[in-house]
């Protein structure tokens, strides 16, 4: 049909330009040291939650589950990341991967499944955000008060987010920076207390290991490399840009996740009182910090991904406004297929890889996600199976709608690219 070749048309000079129509726009663009936390919070935000996994599975395992998972996922997922972001600059990131390799059905799937996972992690932080501060007010456990507090941070968080891209980006340095000095101290004050031995410990005897914990622990808090990829087309020099961000939010990561787990694991049980009530405050505010950079990476991500779908023309053009798992396993299909595709197509960073060998890269991380499906409850499928079939028929009703509609703005911009 005209409004895919015109797509195709469109895609077909993304590959050349170094940023999108959209990016022209708008001037000002994010730095690497902005885009360093930005995929910092994406993935990870601090060494919150980890200790599921040490009670799951005991301090041996869960050190080498954020010491191996890494190699095994995180790495091929920033790998892909890397590449794809690079060869296709744009907003949308993943929606015009999948869109480019086998289509728009399946660019829309991409996007809605997607948006599915950033929805729900979404409406999970202000929640956990008024956990934390009723620590200190007590008023806010429950009723009104709670309730109140959880719209408003909300309200506030998205308010900042809507102020720009640049303004977020220099927000989570700044979030960044105050939430890992409470694990610097923490760790500084365990180094005298460290027995190695208690590094090697399996967990309480007779206690049944709860793998299933364990491995969702891992996902969770090194998933989501990908989600950056939709703000290519706000970034300064993505090509150069993207892979060296992705290579440092990496070994942030992975230190502000093993630096604190050997400290507490090492040091444990800590004799709390001579940590000081002033340290444990601190931890509590760093917690607060650390899901205000997560909703913030979060709602970046979910943005721009929005506004590239709406560019493809898979949503209604006020999605473009600016102010002033199943998604995962396509990704890697959509990588292994773009190298066989366009096997001579301009890559500003290339994993030195052949096919065969990206084939068993992405086979790996593959059947972890096959695995994590299958120990999934009955309410994740039934929610993912729903939203599959909404987006389908929304996919149809949006191609009818074009399709009596072909001379609107939107394709007479596409027919003047291609």
């Amino acid at each position: 049909m005209l409004e895919d070749s015109a797509q195709d048309s469109l895609l077909d000079q993304e590959e050349t330009l170094p940023t999108t129509t959209t990016a022209i726009h708008n001037p000002k663009k994010l730095s690497i040291i902005p885009l360093i936390f930005l995929i910092y919070f994406e993935v990870s935000g601090g060494a919150y939650g980890e200790e599921a996994a040490v009670g799951a599975a005991g301090p041996l395992w869960a050190i080498l589950g954020f010491l191996i998972f890494p190699f095994i996922w995180s790495i091929p997922e920033a790998l892909v990341t890397a590449e794809l972001a690079t060869a296709f600059p744009g907003n949308g990131g993943y929606v015009i991967w999948a869109h480019r390799a086998f289509g728009p059905f399946w660019g829309s799937l991409m996007g809605s499944w997607k948006f599915l996972s950033g929805v729900i992690n979404l409406a999970s932080y202000p929640v956990l955000c008024v956990d934390y501060i009723k620590l200190v007010f007590p008023l806010l456990s429950s009723g009104l008060p709670r309730y109140a507090a959880i719209l408003f941070s909300t309200l506030f968080l998205s308010f900042l987010n809507y102020t720009g891209l640049v303004i977020v980006g220099y927000t989570a340095v700044c979030l960044g920076v105050i939430s890992l000095i409470p694990f610097l101290l923490l760790a500084l004050f365990s180094i005298p207390m460290i027995d190695p031995s208690r590094w090697i410990s399996l967990g309480n005897q007779g206690v049944e290991k709860n793998w299933s914990l364990f491995f969702n622990t891992l996902f969770w808090n090194l998933n989501f490399w990908d989600n950056a990829s939709t703000l290519a087309g706000e970034v300064e020099q993505p090509q150069k840009t993207f892979p060296k961000a992705l290579f440092s939010a990496g070994l942030l990561t992975c230190l502000a996740y093993l630096v604190p787990l050997l400290a507490a694991t090492g040091a444990t049980p800590l004799n709390q009182a001579s940590l000081g009530k002033w340290l444990k405050v601190f931890l509590e505010i760093g917690a607060v910090l650390s899901i205000i950079g997560l909703y913030e990476a979060q709602l970046s991500s979910c943005v721009y991904q929005l506004l590239g779908m709406a560019e493809l023309g898979f949503l209604p053009q006020c999605f473009s406004v600016r102010s002033k798992c199943l998604g995962m396993l396509l990704e890697f299909a959509s990588f292994l297929w773009l190298r066989r595709k366009l096997p001579t197509m301009k890559r500003p960073f290339k994993v030195p890889m052949k096919l065969p060998g990206l084939v068993v890269m992405c086979l790996i991380p593959s059947g972890f996600l096959v695995y994590i499906m299958s120990v999934a409850t009955g309410t994740v499928f039934s929610v993912s199976c729903l939203v599959t079939l909404v987006t389908v028929v929304w996919y149809f009703v949006m191609r009818f709608c074009k399709s009596k509609r072909p001379t609107n703005v939107e394709d007479e911009g596409l027919e003047q690219v291609g």
